[in-house]
């Protein structure tokens, strides 16, 4: 009897060490995995911070630079214009580098639109668009200054002979006519401001979507082990 006993005790106490072992095991597993998701949570809120304050940088880049210009740009009426004459006139002298401390001189010609507001018969010149307005009030387009002149003045003829060809443009212009110029593109048009503003757009979409996961995922985690614990 008391081997038996003596055998049953043992057998007890080893099943007590082998659960106590599996229970041990479990709980490291599930401390690791814990540390693990936890990290990786951590992670993922970094990640999404990262995206929204980026996207609020973009923001701020874009909106004191491309869309304050589009908001306070002087010529907002678009139409259709008739080129009336596309000459070249005078040539005007430039400069361009070449090299440290080195500037040559060259010209290109004076290319001259002149065209007709079909909305209102307004005539007056035409500009390429603002940057080229605020360089030359005269000339359609100023390029940029090079040694090869001859090179220039080709660049211009074709650009007359394209107006030429196609009369009807859409413009610019200021419908009260406080601003005498045209201008037949615009540097900050609405299509350009809105793909500046899409890109970042969607960065804080991401951004703000990844913490809002991160968080729901968190808060069902707690809902889980309450409702387990009182379960039990």
């Amino acid at each position: 009897m008391f081997f038996v006993k003596g055998v049953k005790t043992a057998r007890v106490t080893q099943q007590r060490v082998i659960y106590k072992t599996l229970w041990g095991n479990e709980l490291k597993d599930k401390k690791r995995t814990e540390t693990a998701l936890k990290a990786g949570e951590d992670r993922a809120i970094l990640l999404g911070l990262g995206m929204v304050f980026s996207s609020v940088m973009m923001y701020f880049v874009i909106c004191i630079t491309m869309v304050r210009a589009y908001a306070e740009s002087v010529l907002p009426d678009e139409t259709t214009c008739t080129v009336l004459n596309s000459t070249l006139t005078k040539d005007i002298n430039c400069s361009y580098n070449c090299g440290s401390d080195c500037w040559r001189s060259s010209k290109y010609p004076c290319l001259q639109v002149y065209v007709s507001l079909n909305a209102t018969g307004r005539i007056g010149l035409l500009s390429h668009n603002e940057e080229m307005l605020d360089v030359s009030s005269e000339c359609f387009y100023v390029p940029k200054c090079q040694k090869d002149h001859i090179v220039l003045h080709v660049m211009i003829q074709n650009i007359s002979e394209h107006l030429r060809m196609h009369q009807q443009v859409t413009c610019y212009h200021d419908s009260s006519e406080h601003q005498g110029s045209i201008l037949l593109n615009r540097l900050y048009g609405s299509s350009t401001v809105f793909h500046s503003l899409f890109w970042p757009s969607c960065m804080l979409s991401g951004g703000t979507l990844i913490i809002l996961m991160v968080k729901l995922t968190q808060y069902l985690s707690i809902l889980c082990e309450q409702i387990g614990k009182t379960a039990k």
